[in-house]
C-alpha cells in the first residue's frame, strides 16, 4: 500500500465509533438498565451506517468522477439528515421510544458517535500524504535511431556537453 492511500481513514473512523459505542452501550446498561442499552446500541448502529454510507458514496464518485464529487458529496449530506428524520420520525410512531428504547441514550449515543467518526476522520486525513500532482514518468528501453534514448538530447541540439 502506498503512503498516498487514503483507505484507512474510513477504517479508522468505523473502529473509532465502535470503540466509543461500545464504551456508551456498556455505560447505558450500568446507568438505565436494557433500555439504555438498547438505545445506545441503536444511535450507535444508525450513526455508523449512516457515515458509512455517505463515505463510500463519495468515494465511489470520487474514483470514478472526481469532478462531481463535491456535488455528490452535497447530496449525500442532505440525504443523511433525511435519513435522519425519516429514522426519528418512524422510531416515535413505531412507539419503540416509549418502552424498549432510551430516547436520551439514543441521540446521546448519535451525538458520540458522530463526534467520534469525524474526530477520527480529521485525524487520518490530516496525517494522509495526498499528492498535489502525479509526475508522468514514460521509460523506453530501445535506444532511438542516433543511439540516444527518448527525451535525452544530444550536445549539438543543444543539450548537456
Amino acid at each position: 500500500m502506498l503512503t498516498t492511500t487514503t483507505h484507512g481513514a474510513p477504517v479508522l473512523a468505523a473502529a473509532a465509533t465502535l470503540g466509543v459505542g461500545a464504551v456508551v452501550v456498556a455505560v447505558a446498561a450500568v446507568v438505565d438498565g436494557v433500555p439504555g442499552a438498547y438505545g445506545a446500541l441503536v444511535g450507535t448502529g444508525f450513526a455508523l451506517a449512516v457515515f458509512s454510507f455517505g463515505v463510500f458514496a463519495v468515494g465511489a464518485v470520487a474514483r470514478l468522477m472526481p469532478t462531481a464529487s463535491l456535488l455528490v458529496a452535497m447530496l449525500t449530506y442532505t440525504t443523511q439528515v433525511l435519513l435522519m428524520l425519516v429514522f426519528f420520525v418512524a422510531l416515535n410512531r413505531s412507539g419503540a421510544i416509549e418502552g424498549s428504547v432510551s430516547r436520551e441514550w439514543l441521540g446521546g449515543a448519535i451525538i458520540v458517535a458522530v463526534l467520534a467518526w469525524t474526530l477520527a476522520q480529521l485525524t487520518a486525513f490530516s496525517r494522509a500524504r495526498i499528492p498535489l500532482y502525479e509526475l508522468v514518468r514514460e521509460e523506453r528501453s530501445e535506444p532511438l535511431g542516433n543511439g540516444l534514448s527518448e527525451g535525452v538530447r544530444s550536445a549539438t541540439e543543444g543539450g548537456a556537453r
